[in-house]
C-alpha cells in the first residue's frame, strides 16, 4: 500500500513513512493510493472476532510494511489499556445504539487511535534509532489522549497546545497533571483554530520540521483515521450479525471532520450498503453542517459552547474529503485549499452539492437542544450523555430511518463535562476513579501568546 498527498507534491510513501511524515511536505494530507475493499464473504468471516483481532484484519490491509506478528503485538498492547472487554461496546438506548468510545485511559474516543499511534511511533523509532518531537493542538480530548499515548516513552517528547481556559476543567487537568519529563503542555491565549494554525505553520516550515524531527498526532496523521475506521466495522458487524438489518446508519458529532471521515473510509471499505447514512452533527459552530446542507464552506467566528471539542471553524480533515469530491484530482484540491486560505470561503456547484448530500446528512444542535437531549434521554432511559454525544443523538433523532439501526458515537464520558450534565439532569455524573483526584495532583503548564514565534522558541529550547 502506497500513500499520496492530496496536493500531489510528493513521491509515494509506505505506511510507516506516512505515519512518520504526518502532514505531507507539500502542505497536503496523506491518503492511500486506493481504498481496499472486502467481499461479503470476508466480512462474514470477521463476524464474532474480538476487537483487537478485527483491528488487525482492517489495519493490515492499509499497513503492509509492518510484520504481521509485530502489528498484532502493537494492537494487542494498545487495547489492553481499555477497561471494557469489547473496547467500544454498543448499548441500546431506546431505538438508538450508543457506541461507547470512552473506555480508554482518558475517557474519550481519541484513545482508540492514540494508544495505537503512540505504540507505532515507539516501535518505529526504536527500529530506526531516531528521535521525535510530537507537536499537536487540541480542542480538548486529543491532547490528553496523545499525552497518555506517549508519556514516558523513549525517544519521544510531546508538545500539546490547548486554548487557555477554553477546555473543560477535567480536560485541562488530564493534560496538565501528566508531569513525565517528556510531556510539555502549552496553553495559548486564543482558540483551538489559532493553535491548529500555529501547528500547521510550523509543520509547513520544512527546514524547521526536519531540524527538530517533528511528528504529528492530530487527525492530520493518517494512522489516527485508520484506527478509527475499525470501530465502524465493529459496530456494523455486531448489528448485522444479530440479523436485525443489513444496513447500519451512524450519527457522528464532529468538529475536525476526522471521525466522520473514518466512517466514509469504512463505508468504502465494506461491501456496498453495509454502512448507509452518515449523519454529521455539529454544535453552534456549524461550518460543516452549512457545507453539507448548502455547499457553503466559509469561516465564521468560533462560539464557545458546552461541547468544546467541537468549537472549531477550520476542519483539519476536510481536505481529505475534498480530494475525493474532486475525483482524486490533486491539482483541483490544491487550488481549492489555496483559495480557502486566501478568502476563508469555498462554494460548491449544484452537482457537487448533490454528491455531498449523497455522502452525508447534517444537523446542528443549539445549546438549548443539547441540554434538552441530555435531560430527555436521562429521564426516559436513565442513560447519561456527555454534551458532544448529545449533539449526535439530537441529529440522529432528526435523520433516523424506519427499519435501519442508528449507531450514535459516544465520544466522551459524561464526567468530563460535569457542569453541563449537572445543568441538564440536576446532579453530577458518576466520576470514574481514574479522574476522581485530578485536582489534587501536581500540575504543570506553560501559558504562551498564540504566536508561531513563541511556540517555535519554546520548541527550540525543549526539543530532543
Amino acid at each position: 500500500m502506497r500513500y499520496l498527498s492530496t496536493r500531489g507534491g510528493i513521491a509515494p510513501l509506505s505506511f510507516t513513512e506516512a505515519v512518520m511524515m504526518g502532514l505531507a511536505t507539500d502542505g497536503g494530507l496523506l491518503l492511500p493510493e486506493s481504498i481496499p475493499t472486502v467481499t461479503q464473504q470476508t466480512l462474514a468471516s470477521w463476524q464474532g472476532l474480538p476487537y483487537p483481532r478485527l483491528a488487525f484484519e482492517v489495519i493490515s490491509r492499509f499497513a503492509d510494511d509492518i510484520p504481521a506478528a509485530d502489528l498484532r503485538d502493537l494492537i494487542d498492547r494498545s487495547y489492553a489499556t481499555f477497561t471494557h472487554p469489547e473496547v467500544t461496546p454498543l448499548v441500546a438506548v431506546g431505538d438508538l445504539q450508543i457506541m461507547e468510545l470512552f473506555h480508554g485511559p482518558t475517557l474519550a474516543f481519541k484513545d482508540v487511535a492514540l494508544q495505537f499511534l503512540g505504540n507505532v511511533f515507539e516501535y518505529l523509532l526504536k527500529k530506526s534509532g531516531a528521535r521525535m518531537n510530537i507537536l499537536g493542538a487540541t480542542s480538548g480530548d486529543t491532547g490528553s489522549a496523545a499525552i497518555y499515548g506517549v508519556r514516558g516513552k523513549e525517544r519521544i517528547n510531546i508538545f500539546i497546545l490547548h486554548p487557555h481556559k477554553r477546555v473543560s476543567p477535567i480536560q485541562e487537568l488530564q493534560m496538565t497533571t501528566v508531569t513525565d519529563p517528556n510531556v510539555f503542555n502549552l496553553a495559548i491565549r486564543g482558540t483551538f483554530d489559532d493553535g491548529q494554525a500555529i501547528v500547521k505553520a510550523i509543520f509547513n516550515d520544512i527546514p524547521f520540521k526536519k531540524r527538530h524531527q517533528l511528528g504529528a498526532v492530530n487527525s492530520i496523521n493518517w494512522c489516527r483515521i485508520l484506527a478509527q475506521v475499525v470501530y465502524y466495522v465493529y459496530a456494523a458487524l455486531k448489528i448485522t450479525g444479530q440479523g436485525r438489518a443489513t444496513t447500519v446508519d451512524f450519527s457522528v458529532p464532529t468538529g475536525n471532520f476526522g471521525d466522520i471521515f473514518a466512517g466514509y473510509v469504512a463505508r468504502r471499505l465494506l461491501p456496498e450498503g453495509t454502512i448507509g447514512r452518515l449523519v454529521l452533527a455539529t454544535n453552534d459552530n456549524n461550518l460543516l453542517t452549512r457545507f453539507v446542507q448548502n455547499g457553503d464552506y466559509s469561516l465564521g467566528t468560533v462560539v464557545q459552547t458546552i461541547s468544546p471539542s467541537m468549537d472549531i471553524q477550520v476542519a483539519s480533515n476536510f481536505e481529505r474529503y475534498l480530494y475525493y469530491l474532486h475525483d482524486e484530482d490533486p491539482a483541483r484540491t490544491k487550488e481549492a485549499m489555496e483559495r480557502f486560505a486566501q478568502n476563508g470561503s469555498l462554494r460548491f456547484a449544484t452537482d457537487e452539492q448533490a454528491r455531498i448530500q449523497t455522502d452525508f446528512a447534517a444537523e446542528s444542535a443549539s445549546e438549548e437542544e443539547t441540554l434538552a437531549t441530555i435531560t430527555a434521554i436521562h429521564r426516559q432511559h436513565g442513560y447519561v450523555l456527555d454534551p458532544h454525544t448529545a449533539v449526535g443523538v439530537k441529529a440522529a433523532q432528526s435523520h433516523g430511518r424506519a427499519g435501519v439501526p442508528m449507531v450514535c458515537l459516544a465520544t466522551a464520558h459524561p464526567a468530563k463535562f460535569g457542569e453541563a450534565v449537572r445543568k441538564a439532569i440536576g446532579r453530577d455524573p458518576e466520576i470514574p476513579a481514574s479522574v476522581a483526584d485530578l485536582d489534587q495532583r501536581e500540575s504543570r503548564c506553560q501559558v504562551l501568546d498564540a504566536e508561531v514565534a513563541a511556540v517555535k522558541e519554546f520548541l527550540k529550547q525543549k526539543a530532543l
